[in-house]
């Protein structure tokens, strides 16, 4: 007999959600979250009310949107393995020092982002954010998944929007950036 038409030869390669499964958030782990991440955006906000109007102050603070985050995360060196299988004369990835609250991170390929991006795994249709996970990975940047019905809504009320299927955090020092940093502390 023949072979079968469905069956390939060459095995289809698929992004292993197993990374990301530790910090997907949901349900009241989710509330808690949004809540956290909300109090410290009013805090930050009000050391710097006078500066700047608010859609000003968050576009400072977060890339917005996947256009946004995509672009960010393009534009950051891919590191380790990634990098090499991209480009074989690439030797290293650079390394980057900050010193944030006298803490000092060792930022790998952190030049958009140093701590995280929140993505939606509500999406409709999905191709809009199937390639954020992949490109988080080689840049080394660690992927928020909110997985909740009304997720984009919910994010969307963080920067003031009807909705917001992804939002990076950008580095700057402020309470936000130190609230992440200590959520993906308590993830590893």
């Amino acid at each position: 007999m023949g072979k079968n038409p469905k069956s390939s030869a060459h095995p289809v390669a698929t992004l292993q959600s197993k990374p990301y499964e530790d910090s997907s958030y949901e349900g009241e782990r989710l509330d808690e979250l949004l809540l956290s991440i909300q109090r410290e955006i009013k805090t930050a906000r009000g050391l710097n009310a006078e500066s700047l109007p608010e859609k000003f102050w968050l576009k400072k603070q977060f890339a917005i949107g996947v256009n946004e985050v995509t672009r960010a995360l393009e534009r950051m060196t891919p590191c380790g393995d990634s990098a090499r299988l991209m480009n074989p004369n690439y030797k290293a990835c650079k390394v980057k020092l900050q010193v944030v609250y006298s803490v000092i991170y060792v930022g790998q390929c952190y030049l958009g982002f140093r701590l995280a991006i929140l993505l939606t795994a509500n999406c409709n249709p999905r191709w809009l954010t199937n390639h954020v996970p992949c490109l988080a990975m080689s840049r080394k940047v660690p992927l928020i998944l909110v997985k909740d019905k009304e997720g984009s809504l919910r994010l969307g009320e963080l920067v003031n929007l009807k909705t917001a299927i992804a939002i990076g955090i950008k580095s700057n020092g402020s309470p936000v950036n130190q609230l992440i940093d200590e959520i993906l502390q308590r993830t590893k």
